[in-house]
């Protein structure tokens, strides 16, 4: 059985030998006219962090916490998103509020009690995003007061369960948006109250918070706020 198989040649590695680093393709820093895609976390290339709807709200909030993220993607045994669940949900008043009217405590909190479920979610569409800037993206939420966006693409369907009738096309989701990665990369922090009136203003705020060029062999400690460490 084994004279199937034969040894590979090995080989001395090479002097200044580099290796593949993990790139998932969003550029560290953009600026305002970049494509948004650019700020896009996009799926293709990034493993979507998700939950189950029956899990507490503790246990959620330290898969964020270890997965550096913001929001999960709320799913079910087959993978449909039944909803999302966010930072600021759950260390928001949503968890206290749900306990008091229950009269449970904050443990037996669950992901489903407080996640927004799948039928109030706005989405974008990805034919919109890929013609847009992240500009346009930081408007769109701070119009919506909100810290992330999900964007959506159609695909055919290619599987159905015994219970469900196919459609020729159904939507997926593609990406995500983050108002603190963007203002990372943007080298800001994006506040998620508020609204934005116009790009002179989100221009001065940047020009204000953004630290001075300094020439090479120099260094300065940035003024920009400390980025919150996971999305």
């Amino acid at each position: 059985m084994l004279n199937s198989y034969h040894v590979l040649p090995s080989y001395k590695l090479r002097s200044y030998t580099s290796y593949y680093c993990h790139y998932q393709g969003i550029p560290e820093t953009v600026r305002l006219s970049n494509p948004a895609m650019d700020a896009m976390t996009d799926l293709r290339r990034v493993k979507a962090v998700t939950t189950a709807s029956t899990v507490s709200v503790n246990t959620a909030l330290q898969k964020m916490i270890y997965a550096e993220v913001r929001l999960l993607l709320v799913t079910d045994a087959d993978d449909i998103i039944v909803g999302v669940i966010t930072a600021r949900d759950i260390m928001g008043e949503k968890p206290v509020n749900y306990a008091a009217e229950s009269r449970v405590p904050r443990e037996a909190v669950l992901v489903e009690h407080i996640m927004t479920p799948a039928e109030h979610i706005q989405v974008l569409k990805i034919s919109d995003v890929l013609r847009s800037s992240v500009g346009d993206i930081i408007i769109t939420l701070k119009e919506a007061n909100r810290q992330h966006a999900l964007v959506v693409e159609t695909t055919a369907s290619t599987s159905w369960t015994m219970n469900t009738t196919p459609s020729p096309s159904s939507e997926i989701v593609r990406g995500i948006f983050s108002t603190s990665k963007i203002g990372k990369q943007l080298g800001i922090e994006i506040q998620s109250t508020g609204r934005v009136q116009n790009f002179a203003e989100l221009e001065a705020l940047l020009n204000e918070e953004r630290p001075p060029r300094v020439p090479l062999g120099h260094s300065t400690i940035p003024r920009h706020k400390n980025v919150p460490p996971f999305i």
